[in-house]
């Protein structure tokens, strides 16, 4: 009888040491549900010292929320490595994040495609706004349509709320490739590296020898940010 109840012992053992490793995974996976975003809001704030009131940090990690896979997919280090990415762009784009409007106004009435949607906002409503400075009026249709909120029609939006600001940014980053050839989170999370980021967003303009300066600004400010994160950068820095 005594073998039995060891066996027993043993399978028992063996479930509570079970059922104590599920629990830890599913509180992992709870936390980052939560919003758990890998920079923290001190970090932030020394990445940005001087950020406008509308890049607020809690409005990006409530903007995550609608892009779950956003610094989420992959290893500890793919996650650091994909944010240090999305915030050396936005940095760039920004100035810091200080800029909220495209500054040079000249631009502004160029950014208005009739077919299909029209502008209804008026021919100088869709610049360049935001986190990443996101313009063209297809583009506030189809990320207003992403979440839910009609930017075709009020594309302000993205300068006077901060989730909806760093919701577009996110749209941008997740879902589009621009002028590359896949979306700056499948360059980070998935393969191409941070030069295939720049690539995507402003490839057109300073990938392939055209504008090294503002390239290597791009980089040097992931390379700042990534030392923050402890986190290498991985390859294929340049485009």
């Amino acid at each position: 009888m005594r073998k039995p109840r060891t066996v027993q012992a043993v399978l028992t053992a063996v479930l509570i040491t079970s059922s104590a490793i599920g629990l830890g995974v599913n509180t992992a996976s709870a936390a980052e549900q939560r919003g758990g975003f890998v920079v923290s809001k001190a970090q932030y704030n020394k990445m940005f010292p001087h950020h406008k009131k509308l890049y607020t940090y809690q409005g990006l990690v409530k903007a995550m929320k609608a892009f779950p896979a956003f610094a989420h997919t992959g290893d500890a280090g793919t996650r650091k490595r994909e944010a240090a990415a999305f915030l050396a762009n936005v940095s760039h784009e920004t100035g810091g994040l200080i800029y909220i409007n495209e500054q040079n106004k000249a631009n502004w009435p160029t950014y208005c495609q009739p077919e299909p949607y029209g502008c209804p906002a008026g021919q100088s409503a869709y610049h360049g706004r935001g986190p990443l400075q996101i313009s063209w009026n297809y583009n506030y249709k189809a990320a207003g349509d992403k979440f839910h909120v009609d930017l075709l029609h009020h594309p302000d939006l993205a300068a006077k709320n901060s989730v909806v600001t760093w919701k577009l940014a996110l749209w941008y980053w997740m879902t589009q490739s621009g002028p590359g050839t896949m979306t700056p989170h499948h360059a980070m999370a998935v393969s191409g590296g941070f030069g295939e980021t720049i690539r995507s967003i402003n490839g057109s303009l300073e990938c392939n020898g055209s504008n090294t300066a503002e390239m290597r600004d791009r980089i040097a400010k992931y390379r700042k940010f990534t030392k923050m994160l402890h986190v290498g950068t991985g390859r294929h820095l340049s485009c």
